[in-house]
């Protein structure tokens, strides 16, 4: 399972998190997502901890605390979406009928 970490402040980083949830036990792994062409964080973090009673209890105390600035939104993480054909969505679909001419 994995910790949804959201409304993060762009300065935070790794370290900021692990210090941050290992008041609640021990973190694995932390991930930080950042923008692909300014390389600027992405206000939001995935957490994995130990066990599943760490990331409640991580859960229950941080969601809606003010950290750096910013109310965390802080729950479990929704499995993430398969992304279904071309990776340029619905505008790169080109369809004899979404041509112009």
């Amino acid at each position: 399972m994995s910790i949804y970490v959201g409304n993060l402040s762009y300065q935070v980083t790794d370290e900021d998190l692990k210090k941050a949830f290992a008041e609640y036990g021990k973190v694995s792994r932390v991930q930080l997502p950042t923008d692909r062409e300014t390389g600027r964080p992405r206000g939001f973090a995935f957490v994995e901890m130990e066990s599943e009673a760490q990331e409640t209890a991580a859960i229950e105390a941080l969601d809606g605390a003010e950290w750096m600035g910013r109310d965390l939104k802080v729950n479990k993480a929704k499995p993430r979406e398969e992304r279904s054909g071309s990776s340029r969505g619905s505008w790169g679909n080109n369809t004899r009928e979404n041509r112009r001419y």
